[in-house]
Formats: C-alpha cells, sequence, structure tokens
C-alpha cells in the first residue's frame, strides 16, 4: 500500500492505495464520485475525464499514486456550492448536448479544458479539441453547438457558428 494525498473537488484527501489501483477506481470506489465514468478502460472513450492540475486527462489512464500531490477536479465538483451549473454545464443543458448521459460528465470537462487552452475557437477547433471523448448516440452536433456557446460568451468564436 501507498499513501498519497491528493486534492479533489477543493477537499484533501489521504488515503492508503494499491500502486496498481487506477485514479478513476480511486474517484468512484474510494471517494465515492461516481459521476466519472468508465467507459472503455483502453483511453478510448474519454467518459472517464478529469481535471488534473486543471488539465483535462483520462483517469483510466492514471494511477491514483501518479497523482499524489495533484489537484482533481470531478464534475462532481464544476457546480457552485449553491448547485449553480458551471457555464459548460449550463450550455451543455441549454443546447440539449446530451442524449442517453453516459459522455456528458467526460465531455464537460474536455470542453472546460478546451475553453480554458484556447484563445480563439470554430466548430473545427471545438470538433478536433474533444476528439478523444467519444458519443455513443452521435450528439456531437449540440455538443459542438454548446461548446462554441461558451466560447462565444467568452469573446473566443472565430467564424459563424451554425
Amino acid at each position: 500500500m501507498v499513501m498519497i494525498s491528493v486534492g479533489v473537488n477543493g477537499v484533501t484527501h489521504e488515503n492508503e492505495v494499491e500502486p496498481r489501483l487506477l485514479l478513476v477506481q480511486y474517484l468512484r470506489e474510494t471517494l465515492g464520485l461516481t459521476g466519472t465514468n468508465i467507459g472503455c478502460d483502453t483511453s478510448s472513450c474519454g467518459a472517464c475525464t478529469v481535471l488534473l492540475n486543471g488539465e483535462s486527462v483520462k483517469s483510466c489512464t492514471l494511477l491514483a499514486v501518479q497523482a499524489d500531490g495533484a489537484d482533481i477536479t470531478t464534475i462532481e465538483g464544476l457546480a457552485g456550492p449553491d448547485g449553480t451549473l458551471h457555464p459548460v454545464q449550463e450550455a451543455f443543458r441549454q443546447n440539449h448536448a446530451l442524449q442517453c448521459g453516459y459522455c456528458t460528465p467526460g465531455m464537460v470537462m474536455a470542453a472546460v479544458s478546451l475553453l480554458d487552452e484556447e484563445d480563439q475557437l470554430d466548430e473545427n477547433g471545438v470538433r478536433e479539441g474533444l476528439e478523444g471523448n467519444l458519443c455513443r448516440c452521435t450528439g456531437y452536433h449540440n455538443i459542438v453547438k454548446a461548446v462554441l456557446s461558451c466560447a462565444s460568451d467568452r469573446g473566443m468564436v472565430t467564424g459563424a457558428v451554425s
């Protein structure tokens, strides 16, 4: 067992973990944060995407011990303490950017990171930026609309929004 200390959604957690425990399993099974989904276990789908020190990562590709000392934000940590949705969550709601909802937490987290990393976005940039996250229901059009609406609110859209 290895002792780790991680900040998750603003709370420090110290736990002994098996050295082979994946970060996604730590979040779900140890901390009970089940909003981070397990989709493929091969880093192909992005359902397990979280923010690690502000950057999106697929939590099925990291061991919990690799996150020692890091700050992690999961989908549960985006909304305000009063339940006010994060702007990306609200844009997904307003633009009907979900169908079954399984990919939604990972898509939202990847979109938050994309919006924080880029200065300008257009439709192609959003599609490329989210290409590591799959939607089995093929709801990509509304997902792109949601991300572009956030980018537009921030004054970072280039070209026409369809």
